[in-house]
């Protein structure tokens, strides 16, 4: 059994068997000893290691896990061979010789604060795409132009979300070198010999050929430059597409959680307007499950989306793990299945509909007057006048009693052969079985009133909170007898807008006019000549008659017969005849 030690390695701490741990420390004396009279030794050691820890990192899959010899010796292959640094080559005579398979470096994106000359993302861009950084400003300077300035925000974005390449490590792998202890000492030299360099240049003016030579190096031809340009544009498009997907994703996620937190949290604390919401939920589901299902069900898509942006942008993004990307499918196939129950349950509360019907006999003081038809609301429910079939909200009544109010009232008028007019009410409401839908529809209010000669109908009907939104609606059928005058407000023009089905007699128009009550329609007595005078609908599907204002039309079987200000026409198999002011033609098929 070997015993094992815990080291703190740049600030990490790893376990590490105590045969791999003595090893790994002769590997850095050796190399402390390498360095003993390089200038910046203490930056050289402290970014060798920082790297060694971030190679114990990559391989170390839990907190417990155990570094052995064969990552150290994985690590020491990736870093370098201390005998290339004047090490002891005694430390590792005994040692076989392992072969390792070099992976070839990659680069990740920085911010290049070194050359920088706002927050370093052009330059950082620069050493990922391999170009120069000059085109890249150049082409950033262009597209914010171009886009009136937007290119501003998503440069602003990638400082906020590319890190800053911070350690020699960060550098090297910026530019896709290799991060080993030759290019991490060569780094840090190189640093100090340009600042040295600096002081001299800044003493001895400028090196003219040492600058042209540095020209010469960094210049490409024409078309290599064009090359890197459209690659460059390619890679700008893929990484705008990226800033596309976290917008995308983060504003709605953002609108979903303000929508918990307005929808399902204000349900608890009866926020004003949420009582539309509860009037609406006829199968009575808790509405705030309903909002966290909804944030479940649309968020974690858009969590997705927001996370496939980032790994576009950010190439060394960490990954979230197989279990949150497991865990949250798994919630997102829950929330599915939930919001489909709750949909159900929902629709089902809308698959039967009943009715009761109200007939009452209306006695006028003077049944010989003229009949009165007027609309009447109620202002302290709504100041809106009309109807309207599909909206509803809560009112309160005098007694501070909550109630469901619509404006989902028809109004028909018919002729009848008796002798006192009548009026009948038909309730109808939906619920997800017969017998509540009944009951519904017997608790709902509506009202009429008879003055005098005047028939006053409310535009309105109410039902109690409790019984939920079930599309109640009122049917109110005036039948009046043969012979009644009646006049119709103009009030009552958007409560008959009714079709042929409902074979009303008062049609849009006929309102402000009196109206005598024939056995097929009605009579106007007080219309110009350019208006209606008679309105007769004697239309039977069965019969084949039809009579209106365009004239006579007769169809049975195969015979058709049309009578009209044009003439007479008729026709069946074999022949057609016309009548008209040109005359008489007959056409026969045997001739």
């Amino acid at each position: 059994m070997n015993k094992t030690v815990n080291i703190n390695l740049a600030g990490i701490f790893f376990h590490i068997d105590e045969d791999a741990y003595l090893k790994l420390q002769r590997y850095l004396e050796a190399i402390k000893r390498s360095f003993t009279d390089s200038q910046g030794r203490s930056e050289i050691i402290a970014d060798i290691e920082a790297r060694i820890a971030e190679l114990f990192n990559e391989r170390v899959q839990n907190e417990k896990q155990v570094i052995r010899i064969k990552e150290v010796d994985e690590v020491i292959s990736i870093m370098g061979q201390p005998e290339d640094y004047l090490v002891d080559d005694e430390i590792f005579e005994d040692e076989p010789k392992t072969q390792y398979r070099r992976t070839s470096p990659s680069k990740k994106l920085f911010r290049d604060t070194d050359n920088s000359y706002i927050g370093g993302v052009a330059s950082g861009l620069g050493h990922y795409l391999g170009i120069d950084a000059i085109w890249v400003r150049l082409l950033w300077i262009l597209l914010t132009l171009g886009s009136g300035g937007t290119f501003v925000l998503i440069y602003v974005l990638f400082w906020v979300l590319v890190p800053e390449a911070v350690s020699t490590a960060d550098k090297l792998t910026m530019t896709g070198e290799p991060v080993n202890i030759s290019n991490i000492e060569k780094k840090i030299k190189d640093g100090f010999e340009n600042v040295s360099q600096t002081v001299s240049d800044t003493v001895k003016n400028i090196d003219l050929p040492k600058q042209g030579n540095r020209i010469k190096s960094s210049s490409k031809t024409f078309f290599d430059t064009i090359g890197d340009i459209i690659m460059f544009c390619l890679k700008v498009f893929a990484k705008f597409i990226g800033i596309i997907l976290i917008i995308i994703g983060a504003s709605t996620l953002i609108g979903l959680i303000i929508a918990l937190f307005t929808v399902g949290i204000a349900d608890s604390v009866n926020v004003p307007g949420i009582e539309f919401i509860n009037a609406a939920n006829a199968a009575n589901t808790p509405v705030w499950l309903v909002s966290m299902l909804l944030l479940f069900a649309i968020g974690i898509p858009f969590f997705f989306i927001f996370y496939l942006g980032l790994k576009i942008l950010i190439n060394n993004l960490k990954s979230i793990g197989n279990i949150a990307k497991f865990s949250l499918l798994g919630l997102w196939l829950m929330s599915m299945i939930g919001l489909f129950v709750i949909g159900i349950k929902q629709a089902s509360e809308h698959a039967f509909d009943a009715s009761v019907t109200e007939n009452t006999e209306l006695l006028m003081l003077n049944p010989s007057d003229t009949l009165t038809i007027r609309m009447q609301g109620n202002s302290s429910y709504s100041k809106h006048f009309g109807r309207r079939s599909s909206l509803f909200k809560t009112v309160y009544d005098d007694n501070d009693n909550k109630l469901i109010y619509n404006t989902d009232v028809r109004l028909i008028v018919r002729s009848t052969k008796d002798s006192v007019a009548s009026l009948s009410i038909e309730k109808n409401a939906h619920a997800s079985d017969y017998q509540k839908a009944k009951s519904r529809a017997q608790n709902i209010n509506y009202d009429f009133m008879v003055n005098g000669n005047e028939l006053l109908l409310d535009a309105y009907l109410t039902t109690e909170f409790r019984n939920k939104y079930g599309e109640q609606q009122i049917e109110a059928t005036l039948y009046l007898p043969e012979g009644t005058v009646f006049y119709a407000d103009q009030n009552t023009y958007s409560f008959h807008r009714n079709s042929s089905y409902y074979r009303d007699i008062l049609e849009n128009g006929m309102e402000e006019h009196y109206l005598k009550v024939t056995h097929d329609g009605v009579v106007c007595l007080n219309c110009e000549d350019d208006e209606f005078k008679v309105r007769v609908d004697v239309n039977d599907e069965h019969s084949g008659l039809k009579i209106d204002e365009d004239g006579v039309k007769i169809k049975k079987d195969s015979v058709e017969i049309e009578i009209n200000d044009q003439g007479i026409r008729a026709k069946d198999v074999d022949v057609k005849v016309r009548i008209d002011d040109n005359g008489v033609e007959i056409i026969s098929d045997d001739n």
